[in-house]
């Protein structure tokens, strides 16, 4: 271990140059370190060295003649001139050790940030798609281990903090893994339809390819996956590629949920009061809010069908008949529904999860198809969830649902989300300490 020490600190030492000084853009890990009022580049998502990368337009509104959606943006993979060497960025992660000390300036691909993240992700504080890049799903990610671990709530990275990341697990934070030739058997849908009768259409509303369906595997943004696999296809069985080595689902029971939105986190607490779980969420939009108050889980539902109730609901494009979409983890509600004891409106997963927090939800609460997996095993029937307004806001005002028959119920109706987001304004900058606790964004 001793030696492996040493060779970080003499390839980080070569890479750094003379220059000792960071930019506020470049380093994540000083950024957690040093506090929050010299932010002011908002969350980026994308490969590991996509910080340069213009963000993506908002998508148009859906019209019924449009057959498919564009796949979503993915860089393709390249060796910038600020990129570490794959090797040596995985050596880097897998050997990472918490020092206040800047990484090369320019680089953006900061190993301590993969670290940090998978580690995060095993202990259940979820910090959203692994990719190795800083951003508010990361400090939230980071307060509620503090919470849990009874370290004090500040969103700040300190030795003491990462010491406590690394006591949960050995393991190496990337690993190698084998393609099988279930991965790349499918059913895949290449181009996803818009337009809710052609999704009606199909057989189901499946993964794009093999490299999308084990990005979600293993908690990581696609993009990143095909950075640290810059000569793979996907495409076949038998080959060799490195991933977030992930922990396993959480075994504990939920007892009550709160729906922060706030903090725009979804936080699980067991019986006794304790945090046992966090998962960065969408929780309405000013448009469509979620609801106010206490509500209760009423019903669970795993690969759910999406009933398209125009009538009851909105309604896309010219589609005025109801439809049943397949199930699926591309479908609008992703791969879980957990249905509330208030019609239509629920806690579910998304097709695009690197969208999680950047994005308005139709009143619901959306998570990344994983953690909505993970949190239906955690509930029943009954749980409560309380919403929560940011500190100083009033509750909105939510328009009751018409009743739903016997004949909408059965299967589970879900909510009604389009399937193209309106992203929301992003930050200058995450809010001070002092403002935090009652609003991260």
């Amino acid at each position: 271990m001793a030696n492996r020490m040493l060779g970080l600190a003499v390839a980080v030492a070569a890479l750094a140059g003379s220059d000792p000084v960071w930019a506020a853009s470049d380093d994540g890990i000083g950024r957690l370190i040093v506090g929050q009022a010299q932010l002011s580049e908002p969350e980026t998502t994308g490969s590991v060295d996509a910080g340069a990368a213009p963000a993506a337009a908002p998508l148009a509104p859906a019209a019924a003649a449009a057959p498919a959606s564009p796949r979503p943006a993915v860089r393709a993979p390249h060796e910038a001139a600020e990129a570490y060497p794959i090797d040596l960025l995985i050596s880097l992660a897998n050997d990472a050790v918490f020092t206040p000390d800047p990484y090369p300036k320019g680089r953006r691909s900061d190993p301590r940030m993969i670290k940090l993240q998978v580690l995060l992700d095993r202990n259940n504080a979820s910090p959203g798609v692994i990719d190795g890049l800083f951003g508010d799903n990361v400090v939230k990610g980071v307060m509620a281990f503090e919470e849990m671990v009874g370290h004090k709530v500040d969103g700040q990275l300190d030795a003491e903090l990462w010491a406590a990341l690394e006591k949960t697990s050995a393991e190496p934070v990337l690993v190698s893994y084998t393609i099988t030739p279930e991965d790349v058997a499918g059913p895949f849908i290449p181009e996803m339809p818009q337009d809710y009768a052609l999704q009606a259409e199909l057989p189901g509303l499946a993964y794009r390819d093999a490299a999308e369906m084990l990005a979600e595997r293993f908690h990581m943004d696609e993009a990143f996956l095909r950075r640290l696999n810059p000569e793979v296809s996907f495409a076949e069985a038998g080959a060799e590629i490195v991933v977030a080595n992930v922990g396993k689902p959480l075994k504990a029971k939920v007892a009550n949920i709160v729906a922060d939105k706030g903090r725009k986190q979804l936080r699980g607490y067991d019986a006794a009061g304790r945090l046992v779980v966090a998962y960065p969420a969408t929780i309405g939009s000013s448009d469509l809010p979620s609801p106010s108050g206490v509500h209760a889980v009423k019903a669970i539902a795993i690969d759910p069908e999406y009933w398209y109730r125009p009538k009851v609901n909105f309604v896309q494009g010219t589609n005025t008949k109801a439809l049943r979409l397949p199930p699926g983890p591309n479908g609008p509600v992703g791969a879980t529904w957990v249905g509330l004891d208030k019609p239509t409106y629920g806690l579910h997963g998304t097709p695009e999860p690197s969208k999680i927090d950047k994005t308005n939800s139709h009143g619901c609460v959306r998570l990344t198809n994983w953690d909505a997996r993970e949190l239906a095993g955690l509930v029943q029937p009954g749980v409560p969830v309380d919403f929560q307004e940011p500190e100083g806001a009033s509750a909105p005002v939510v328009a009751e649902q018409p009743a739903v028959s016997d004949a909408e119920a059965a299967p589970l109706p879900a909510e009604p989300v389009q399937p193209e987001f309106s992203p929301e304004p992003a930050p200058a900058r995450i809010p001070p300490l002092r403002d935090r606790h009652a609003d991260i964004r």
